[in-house]
């Protein structure tokens, strides 16, 4: 599997941006109103425009009606799902998922309250008087008879530090240390750089407890959203990236920004890459 690489999506969207506000202008009132069929204001008509479960004025379609779901209204609108500006989705690709999605004898739809699917919120926090970004990974979770969002992971560089485990020092406490009342920890522990050397082989540091300890401590407050996105693993052999576009035409609102054939034993290693668990 061929993963994007962080550094290059990043530069494709600091050459877009310019150019997309470059192009904005004010839309009057009395601007096309088409174009209000064309964009996808929210995530929610995202998931009812991939479904073909409304029509082009957004009035619903319930499973009642001869058109929900039917595969052309599906391929009409999973056509103008995807952000036109990313040349690095080429048609051929959109064209494969598309048939894929929308095949009559086996259609693959979405499912908000299904697993496989959740955002990223970048935010910034001001951490002991700095600002500093801090990327939550969020999903919806079942309380009894409703759903809630949930912070599940947490990635800043603030806390990269604590994540690295060096054990090339070889310092150990000695088998016979309960023999002495293991009275070596207070110089194991003394130098606090050196400390995870001596927890289990499979410790794994963990970003959201620190979030949290660091929230609780009055150390790290909550500033702003700087973007969301969502990341959708639910179609069989395909991830795509959903992001919001705010801009003058008609191939604007909620977008699928990305698109990967993927096959699904090599999702784990994708989902970590987006975790930036692969660091």
């Amino acid at each position: 599997m061929k993963l994007l690489n962080r550094s290059f999506l990043v530069l494709c969207l600091t050459i877009v941006f310019p150019t997309l506000y470059a192009q904005a202008q004010i839309v009057g009132d009395m601007d096309d109103e088409s174009r209000l069929y064309a964009e996808t204001k929210q995530v929610n008509q995202f998931f009812r425009r991939f479904n073909g479960e409304e029509d082009e004025k957004g009035e619903r379609y319930y499973a009642r009606d001869k058109e929900y779901r039917d595969p052309k209204l599906r391929k009409k609108y999973i056509s103008i799902l995807f952000d036109a500006s990313n040349r690095n989705i080429k048609d051929e690709l959109k064209s494969q998922f598309t048939e894929h999605v929308t095949n009559k004898t086996n259609p693959i739809t979405l499912d908000f309250h299904g697993d496989n699917w959740f955002s990223q919120v970048t935010t910034t926090f001001n951490y002991k008087g700095r600002d500093r970004t801090f990327i939550l990974f969020m999903k919806l979770e079942q309380e009894k008879l409703g759903y809630k969002w949930v912070i599940y992971k947490v990635y800043s560089d603030v806390f990269r530090d604590y994540m690295k485990k060096d054990t090339s020092l070889g310092k150990f406490l000695h088998p016979l240390s309960h023999e002495l009342d293991f009275m070596n920890l207070r110089k194991a522990l003394d130098d606090a750089s050196t400390a995870t050397q001596f927890t289990i082989k499979d410790y794994r540091p963990d970003y959201l407890t620190l979030f949290l300890y660091e929230i609780k401590n009055g150390n790290l407050k909550f500033k702003t959203i700087q973007n969301v996105k969502f990341h959708f693993f639910q179609v069989n052999g395909w991830y795509f990236e959903l992001s919001e576009f705010n801009r003058a035409g008609y191939n604007t609102g909620w977008l699928i920004s990305d698109l990967i054939k993927v096959a699904d034993k090599d999702k784990d290693l994708l989902r970590k890459y987006i975790y930036y668990e692969d660091q």
